[in-house]
């Protein structure tokens, strides 16, 4: 009686692992046959947060995420960083400290996040600089010394010497819609005069070489299909003596805010996504490109791969994001 029934058992688990076995030969197949083209050449891969999918593909898909939230991206920096994305952009404008005259290509930035943090920061830089000098004429100067530093003030050609150069910022984004809110921004701000907008790739930009004093890109780096394309872009466009600067979502160390961050990163940012913009893919995405991107020192040594020197980087809120930056010497 047993036999039978051992017989029958087995013959129950050899269909079921046969079909098993069957089902997997057959995904292997299609994913092969997926997978070839022109003759069985290989298509190269690439990561779309978690899915794997052909590169040429990539660009396609994240245009269309950012085309989705780029009339809610400030909402969507809320969402991903809880509002502290504010502070750790201050932060990274008062680590670039820039000069009144500083020349910025801002890539990925559509909508102003960054060159208008720059801009004021100038700004404030130019008035306090003034007011400096304007403190400094209350001091009488002698007679027989105002001939002289008069003259000096003057240069051959009969303009002022103190008259400085004007900061300008490029704004670079391959994404129209967030341009379009950029530039709806900076003329509220009363900055039109003092940024332009042009759409392109950050793998290859369409503006000249050694150009540029600084080069920065907060939150996009992740989203481009060749990184080490976008930062041999970064060397090119700089002039020499020129920094490079990353703010970009990385990876924690501490294990306890690890675990913390991971339940908060996927357990509440989608349903943020959904409840505040209707859309959960987008922001299931952005946190899934997050886990995707190099870790810290990977992607220092990528910076030095493309030719920067004195490579470096720094952890804020326990590697919730990091500062990277290298210089063109």
């Amino acid at each position: 009686m047993a036999a039978p029934m051992v017989k029958r058992s087995s013959l129950i688990i050899n269909n079921i692992f046969s079909n098993y076995i069957r089902k997997n030969i057959s995904k292997c197949k299609r994913s092969i046959s997926f997978s070839r083209v022109n003759g069985g050449e290989n298509t190269s891969q690439t990561h779309f947060g978690y899915e794997n999918i052909p590169e040429d593909e990539k660009e396609e898909r994240v245009y269309k995420v950012f085309e989705n939230v780029a009339t809610k991206y400030d909402l969507m920096n809320d969402a991903m960083s809880a509002g502290i994305h504010r502070l750790w952009k201050d932060y990274f404008i008062s680590k670039m400290a820039p000069t009144p005259g500083t020349q910025l290509v801002d890539v990925a930035g559509g909508t102003g996040d960054i060159a208008f943090r720059f801009l004021n920061y100038v700004r404030n830089e130019d008035s306090e600089s003034y007011n400096n000098q304007d403190r400094q004429s209350d001091v009488e100067t002698p007679p027989e010394l105002r001939s002289i530093s008069e003259s000096d003030e003057i240069s051959e050609s009969g303009e002022s010497k103190t008259e400085k150069a004007k900061s300008f910022v490029t704004i670079c984004d391959i994404n129209q819609a967030m341009l379009d809110v950029g530039k709806s921004k900076a003329e509220n701000l009363g900055f039109s005069s003092e940024t332009c907008f042009i759409q392109g790739n950050a793998e290859n930009l369409p503006l000249e070489s050694n150009k540029y004093d600084v080069y920065t890109i907060a939150y996009g780096i992740r989203n481009c299909t060749h990184i080490d394309k976008v930062l041999q872009e970064a060397y090119r466009v700089l002039k020499p003596g020129g920094r490079f600067m990353c703010l970009e979502f990385s990876h924690v160390t501490n294990p306890l805010i690890q675990q913390l961050y991971d339940s908060y990163s996927f357990q509440v940012i989608p349903v943020m996504g959904q409840v505040l913009a209707q859309d959960w893919k987008s922001y299931q995405y952005l946190v899934e490109s997050i886990r995707q991107f190099p870790k810290q020192e990977e992607f220092v040594e990528m910076i030095r791969n493309a030719g920067f020197k004195m490579a470096k980087y720094e952890n804020i809120t326990f590697g919730v994001t990091a500062i990277h930056s290298g210089f063109k010497i």
